[in-house]
């Protein structure tokens, strides 16, 4: 009656050995708190690259202060994608400048979950994510000045804003105090969208995007010769013109203490 006892403790004692071995060749577990740069399988956006990439562009607001100065680039983002699929710890790895920096953090924090990363043994880990924005203003956008006094305006693109030593051309220059928003920036687009009445024809047809508008911002503040210089259609264009006519007053741009026009090219964004 020993015998069998005898045979069945030594096969359970080779399996276990067995077992041991097999498990000494596997790679060790990822610690809880690292930070991959490179996995087996990367983390993803929720809905897919392709979405991802719809949803930066339809949200990105052109700080104003950049489109008047002319200036455009790409920022590229890092960030960490939790376990969770949050995103955290967003920074700026290639600056451009302080205002489309701080728009590509926004944008950034502002987007929807990803799916996390799996790496070793498939377990769900942390990734860091470099994501590169990009702000490149419309051909043709402009920013115009006048002096005091002058009868016409002077009108330059925006890109060369700060350009001009043609001694036979009028001196192209910025003013001392660009126009904006009274309450600055997002007071002004919250209340675009807050606003703003979506056109049935563009709700049925599921269109969404930009109008770019231009207009000028008299010395009073008050936004004048509003035009759509990028059209959709279906409604939307006149939706942003009604917007932009309607809208409430800016502090007027200032050249040598006094307040002079100056023109705006802005997009009106239109999301289902």
């Amino acid at each position: 009656m020993k015998l069998p006892m005898l045979l069945l403790l030594g096969g359970f004692s080779f399996f276990s050995l067995s077992a041991h071995a097999q498990k000494r060749k596997m790679p060790a577990a990822p610690s809880a708190n690292t930070v991959y740069d490179s996995v087996a399988q990367p983390a993803v956006p929720l809905g897919g690259t392709e979405r991802y990439a719809q949803f930066l562009a339809s949200h990105q607001k052109y700080p104003t202060t950049a489109m008047q100065k002319g200036i455009q680039g790409t920022v590229k983002v890092s960030f960490i994608v939790e376990k969770t699929g949050t995103v955290n710890e967003v920074k700026v790895e290639s600056p451009v400048s302080p205002e489309l920096d701080a728009e590509a953090i926004r944008l950034i924090k502002s987007g929807p979950k990803w799916t996390p990363a799996r790496h070793l043994r498939n377990q769900v880990v942390r990734q860091r994510v470099v994501v590169p924005i990009s702000f490149v203003l419309s051909p043709g956008s402009t920013v115009t000045v006048s002096r005091p006094g002058a009868t016409n305006p002077i009108a330059a693109p925006a890109a060369d804003i700060a350009a001009s030593a043609n001694p036979d051309k009028p001196a192209v220059i910025p003013p001392d105090r660009p126009t904006q928003p009274v309450g600055g920036n997002q007071v002004f687009f919250d209340w675009i969208e807050k606003n703003q009445k979506y056109p049935a024809l563009a709700r049925q047809r599921k269109i969404q995007g930009k109008v770019m508008v231009e207009f000028i911002v008299q010395t009073d503040g008050s936004l004048t010769d509003a035009r759509v210089i990028r059209k959709m259609g279906s409604g939307l264009d006149e939706e942003a013109l009604r917007l932009i006519k309607a809208a409430p007053k800016w502090e007027p741009a200032v050249y040598q203490g006094k307040p002079i026009k100056q023109k705006m090219v802005l997009p009106v964004l239109f999301q289902l």
